[in-house]
C-alpha cells in the first residue's frame, strides 16, 4: 500500500510532515495552524489517512491532503 501526502511524495512510518493548510481538531477545541510540525507519524489501514501526535492533542488523525512530507 502506498501513502502518499498533497505533493504526491511517499510517506513511509516515522516520517516528518508539515501542515499546508489550519485544521479545526474537532473535540479538542483546538486549532494547527498552516505550518506546523507533526514528527513520527504512523501509518493507518486506510492511505488517505495518518495517526500521529501533537503536544497538545493525543491520538490524532489526519488526512494526507492537509500534509506534505518535511
Amino acid at each position: 500500500m502506498e501513502v502518499r501526502d498533497s505533493n504526491g511524495t511517499l510517506l513511509a512510518d516515522g516520517d516528518k510532515v508539515v501542515l499546508i493548510k489550519d485544521l479545526k481538531v474537532k473535540g479538542a477545541g483546538e486549532t494547527l495552524k498552516r505550518g506546523t510540525v507533526i514528527k513520527a507519524i504512523r501509518l493507518t489501514a486506510n492511505p488517505e489517512e495518518i495517526d500521529c501526535r501533537h503536544d497538545k492533542i493525543k491520538g490524532l488523525v489526519l488526512r494526507t491532503e492537509f500534509v506534505k512530507k518535511g
